[in-house]
């Protein structure tokens, strides 16, 4: 077993961000997915100890404050939230960092928040889940428009990487029949992966080139589908307007984790494909099992060395853990 493992793609909940977690799993599990959503120092900690994990990024569960339409509610509730995290962590500051949740309703509101979660309470980052609903339900709002640049100002200048985590695809249509679609087992990885790629073709990491984006789930199945975006692009008459390939941004910008995909196939395919340099250990829990996650990761047939840099030191580096 791999000992002092780091985890960030981490989650609780608070009791009003609960029923956002309810939709996606069966009675049957939600008893006890309830309870450990709800706990940060009990059962967790147990399992991390017998897994070799040191130390969690805890995260807001999702969709939590992207779904919130009116604006200071969703600026109360992420500072709330943040405040109640911060507590948390001064229980078992040597386990437990923190992410920030943001209100991305407002990007000035965002920014202000995420200068006080990092500056004020030590948070190492912020997670975000996917789009905002804006005033009403139907109103998805993404981080690439020019409103936005801003706030990615700020996030380059605090040097803090932004996790965009998944949520439920904003347009349904294709969907419609086929509701075990939606959620974790294919929406969710498809919603996170366009965000991503409007991201990158906005021309965002040309004007802010320090930004470093996370991208659970072994990066959303990007990195298997690169050469034929950089591709395709290339024959396409409509316009792209970012200065370099989607590919060299993707290895340049962004890091992937093992989140809720514990398969060797691939991993091995991500790691010839982004290096060992960009991939995060993460355990998805308590989505996901601790035990199968740490237990898979730790039988890898990868080398020692690539396995204290996914295990551990790209983290240490990324976070500035070490200070």
């Amino acid at each position: 077993m791999m000992n002092g493992k780091i985890g960030l793609e981490e989650h609780f909940a608070l009791e009003g961000t609960l029923g956002d977690s309810r939709n996606f799993v069966g009675a049957d599990i939600w008893t006890d997915l309830r309870a450990r959503l709800l706990d940060v120092q009990d059962i967790r900690l147990r399992e991390m100890d017998a897994n070799g994990i040191e130390l969690m990024i805890l995260s807001l569960n999702s969709p939590a404050i992207q779904a919130i339409t009116d604006t200071p509610m969703a600026g109360e509730t992420a500072q709330r939230t943040n405040d109640f995290l911060a507590a948390e962590i001064a229980k078992n500051p040597t386990r437990f960092r923190g992410f920030a949740a943001l209100p991305m309703q407002d990007p000035d509101l965002a920014a202000r928040e995420l200068e006080r979660c990092v500056k004020d309470l030590g948070f190492v980052g912020a997670l975000v889940n996917g789009y905002s609903q804006v005033n009403s339900a139907d109103n998805a709002v993404y981080y690439d428009g020019k409103p936005y640049w801003n706030f990615w100002s700020v996030v380059e200048s605090l040097d803090v990487p932004f996790y965009l985590h998944p949520r439920e695809p904003s347009e349904r249509k294709a969907y419609e029949g086929h509701p075990w679609l939606v959620g974790p087992a294919y929406g969710f990885g498809a919603e996170t992966a366009l965000h991503a790629l409007r991201l990158i073709g906005s021309g965002l990491f040309d004007r802010f080139e320090k930004l470093n984006i996370i991208l659970g789930h072994l990066g959303e199945a990007l990195p298997f589908t690169l050469f034929r975006i950089d591709e395709r692009i290339e024959w396409s008459p409509m316009g792209y307007p970012a200065k370099r390939k989607v590919s060299e941004y993707f290895r340049r910008n962004f890091f992937i984790t093992t989140a809720g995909n514990c398969r060797t196939q691939p991993f091995l395919s991500s790691l010839l494909e982004v290096g060992a340099s960009r991939i995060l250990f993460s355990t998805d829990y308590p989505f996901e099992e601790i035990g199968r996650a740490s237990q898979w990761f730790d039988s890898l047939p990868i080398s020692e060395s690539d396995r204290q840099l996914v295990g551990r030191e790209n983290a240490t580096k990324l976070f500035n853990l070490s200070n």
